[in-house]
Formats: structure tokens, sequence, C-alpha cells
């Protein structure tokens, strides 16, 4: 080898000093931004006796950080492309950690949801920046697969551990101290990030094209509004409307990408087969993994009686799963192949909602600590290796874009499993039979939710209380039971669309990358 040919190879095979620091803040960052989208939820009823906040304004506190999310993603990602992932990370962790601050002391309905609005325009400069950015640390492309399973485990494992989070901090702190948690970590990330993490952007991006922005923001709320409130109270009007403006402003954004020279996200990726099927398989691992945790947690609290702390523990399987998958997932796509290794983690989430489908109220913990640790093996493996065939299926210059695109799956099948299987388990349950004896106006506050059904025994007689929740509570197993059903046979059939799509897919060998 010529003199000349090695000192072309060498910048791609250095190995930057300090590159696993950056990535153990990386990861850090993606694991309070998933987190973050689940922690509110066990702080809700304290916040909810500190702001009084109306029934529609405490919808929105809980859902506008995921809806401003999944809005800004495709275009955050072509920002950092644009201006430099790094600038945008720093950037964002600075405002992620002061609109945390802003959160925790929200003295108003009105403010909160303003302040979680801000939280989401933050953490959507951080999730695919993470990403991109990883691809620029590591150049030997076994370095790199290894730190996106670390990333991706981090990214699994959140929505698994914002319930033990929330549970610690809420059994000795007041509910701000979920938002607080947050400023350490972005202060680390803002000091280790300048020092350790190198700048990327496309050398020649074109400009940011202000219309898409508009187009993708309004699709995506849009969207993710319509399957939320249609799980949550059925097909309204506001439904179709929202459902119709969602839509049609996507597809005007994807009209849009196709005819400028450079679009916020080039649709021409999606031709490639590999491409297209790991955003599938993205999406559809976190629609079983979203909606069974949503689910479980209230089945371990409202029906086994365990307290958040100790649901949220009962929870870490699925968490320790997906990092302990993620670590080797690159390694075994290599020995075996990346369509081998993302089927069979599908395959194990699929088999893993399928055994749900005995559940009853009296299971032990073995059967859900085994489901929940099948799941996150799944989640591991397929979401780590997806992720990074989505990276190694476009030039270096778009990773943000791409990044963005994986992250956009990921919101949305999370939105997806709780919408979609929420529909099921809301269906089976408002149709439970009143017990004899019990008010009218008992037992209808009682199938407006398994929380309500609590509620609304409180004000009866022990013996009308106990039937009542006895029968709510039986009514959402059922529901469970059938939302499990579903979401098996939507995982075993992705599993076999993957065998199909990822046919031929590799992941990078050897030492340097591939122009």
């Amino acid at each position: 080898m010529t003199p000349d040919v090695r000192a072309a190879e060498a910048p791609q095979t250095v190995r930057r000093p300090g590159r696993w620091l950056a990535l153990a803040v990386l990861a850090l960052a993606v694991l309070l931004v998933a987190v973050d989208a689940t922690v509110l939820g066990l702080a809700t009823p304290y916040l909810s006796e500190d702001l009084r906040p109306s029934g529609t304004q405490l919808l929105w506190i809980g859902d506008v950080y995921s809806f401003v999310i999944a809005g800004l993603l495709v275009s955050m990602g072509s920002l950092g492309d644009r201006i430099g992932r790094k600038k945008l990370l720093l950037t964002g962790a600075t405002a992620f950690g002061a609109v945390s601050v802003l959160n925790a002391y929200a003295t108003t309905p009105e403010m909160m949801i303003a302040a979680r609005a801000l939280l989401g325009v933050a953490g959507a400069t951080l999730m695919p920046s993470t990403l991109a950015l990883i691809r620029n640390l590591f150049h030997d492309p076994r370095e790199r697969s290894l730190a996106i399973g670390v990333w991706g485990a981090m990214a699994s494992a959140g929505a698994a551990v914002g319930p033990v989070v929330g549970g610690l901090l809420l059994e000795h702190f007041w509910w701000g101290s979920v938002f607080l948690i947050n400023l350490p970590v972005m202060a680390v990330l803002v000091v280790v990030g300048v020092r350790f993490i190198p700048e990327s952007k496309n050398p020649a991006p074109g400009p940011w094209d202000l219309p898409s922005v508009v187009l993708s923001l309004v699709g995506m709320i849009g969207v993710v509004y319509a399957i939320k409130e249609a799980a949550a109270h059925g097909a309204r009007p506001d439904v179709f409307a929202a459902a119709a403006v969602g839509a049609g402003a996507l597809f005007g954004f994807v009209r849009r990408q196709l005819t400028l020279p450079a679009p916020l996200l080039d649709m021409r990726l999606f031709r490639h087969r590999g491409f297209s099927g790991a955003v599938l398989a993205d999406l559809l691992t976190i629609l079983g993994l979203a909606g069974l945790i949503f689910f479980l947690s209230q089945f371990l609290q409202l029906v086994q009686g365990r307290s958040p702390l100790q649901a949220g523990l009962a929870e870490l399987p699925a968490a320790l799963g997906a990092v302990g998958a993620g670590l080797v997932a690159g390694t075994a796509a290599r020995r075996f192949s990346v369509r081998s290794v993302v089927s069979c983690g599908l395959a194990a989430v699929g088999l893993a909602l399928a055994a749900l489908t005995v559940l009853g109220k009296d299971t032990g913990y073995p059967v859900l600590g085994a489901s929940l640790l099948a799941v996150g093996v799944g989640a591991g493996l397929s979401f780590t290796v997806t992720a990074d065939v989505i990276l190694s299926s476009v030039p270096k210059e778009q990773a943000g874009a791409a990044s963005a695109v994986s992250e956009t799956a990921y919101e949305l099948g999370a939105a997806l499993g709780i919408a979609v299987l929420g529909s099921i388990v809301t269906g089976v349950y408002r149709d439970f039979a009143a017990p004899a004896g019990v008010p009218a106006d008992a037992v209808a506050a009682a199938r407006e939710s398994l929380g309500g059904a609590v509620e609304a025994a409180s004000a009866l007689p022990e013996r009308s209380a106990e039937a009542l929740v006895t029968a709510a509570q039986y009514a959402f197993v059922d529901g469970l039971r059938g939302a499990a059903a579903v979401g098996a046979a939507v995982l075993l059939v992705t599993a076999a669309a993957a065998w199909r799509l990822l046919r031929g897919q590799k992941l990078e060998d050897g030492a340097a990358e591939h122009p």
C-alpha cells in the first residue's frame, strides 16, 4: 500500500480519544428524553392537587410533550445536518435544562402546558443529534454497532425506567423533582460535549425550508392527536378533522420534498428496501413495547395493588433485557444475519404478548417478569440493529435526517401502541356488567377508567365497593388479554415481513467506513 493511500485512509480509521465518555453522556441524554415521556404519569395526581387543571388541560399536560417531539424530529434532524449537529445538540441540552426548571416550578395549568411544549422542542433537538453524532464519533463499523447498541438500549429502556425514577423521587420529594433531575445530566452533556464531541454537518446542505417544517409539524401533531383521542374517546368529529388535517399536511410535505433541490427529508431513501424495512420494524417494535408497558403499569397498580415504586421495579426486566440485547445485537447480526436478528427480536416481542393472553387477576410475577424480559430482549435486538441499518443506508451527510426518521418511527410507534391497544382495552372494559345494587352514577364513573372505578368505589358501602372494583378489574384484564392477542399478531406478522424486506441486508464490517 502506498503512503498516499495510507494517508487517505487514516482519517477514516482514527479512533477519537474520549469517544466512549462522549457516548456515555449522549446515551444518558437519550435515556432522560425517553424517561420524560413517561415519568409524568406517576406525578399527575400530585400535580393536579397543586395546579388544579381541568380534564382537558390535564390531557394536554400529559400529551403535548410527545406531540411536539413527534412533529419536530424530522425538521430538527435536518437542521442539525445544516448548522452542525454538535451545535444543535449543545443548544438543545442547554434549553432542555432551562425549560426543565420552568416545568418544575410551573404555577398554573397554562404555564405547565407551555413548559411541556417547550421541553418537547428541546427534546426534538437532542434525539436525532445524538444518533447522528455517533456516526461521526465511531468510524470503525464494529465499534459503531456497539455504540448504537448502547444508544438503542437507553432509548428502549426509557419507558420502563420512567416509573422507577418517578416512584423513587415521589416517595421523597415534590412532583417538580421529576424535572429537576434533568439539570445535572444536561450540565455534564454540555461540559463533556464541548471537549469530546466533534462537530459534523452536511458540507453542502442547501436552505432550511420553513414551509416543509410547518407541514411536518402540523401533519405529525394532527395524526398523533387523532390516534390518541380516538383511543381515549372514540371516533368524534374533532378526531376525524385532526386526522384529515394531519394526513393532508403529510401528503403536502411528501410532495414538497420530491420537488425541492435540497429537501428536509430525501424521500428517495424509502426506495431502499432495507431502509424501509428497518423503519417499519422500528415502529412496530416500539408499538408492542410501549403498549405493553403502559397497560401493565395500570395492571400492576390498580389490579394487583402494587405501589408506584413496586410497579416500576416490577417492569425492570424489560429495561434490563433491552440493555443486554442491545449490547450484543451488532455482533449477532454479523455472525448470523440482519434479518434473522431483527425477525427473531420481533417474534420474541410477539410471543411475549401472546403469553399475556392467559393473564389473570392473580397471575404470579414469574410469568409477568419472564414476558417483560422477553419483550426487552426482543426490542433491544430489533431496535438496535434497525437503527444501525438506517444509519448505514444513507450518505454520511444525511445522518441527522435519517436518525430523525428512526426517532419519528419510535414516537409514532409509542403513540400507536398506546392508542391501538388502548382502544381494545377501553372497548372491552366499558362493557362490563354492572354489579347488583351499585348506583348507576357510580357505574358510569367506573366505566370511564379503572382509576375512576377505584375512586367511585370509595364513596360506596364496603360490599358494593368491593363488587364494583372487582367487576372493573376483571373487565380490565379481559381487555388487556384482547390487546395482547392483537399486539402479538401484529408483531409476528411484522417479523415475517422483516425477514423478507431485510433479505441480503448487512451491517458494515472492517476498519474503515464505506464512502
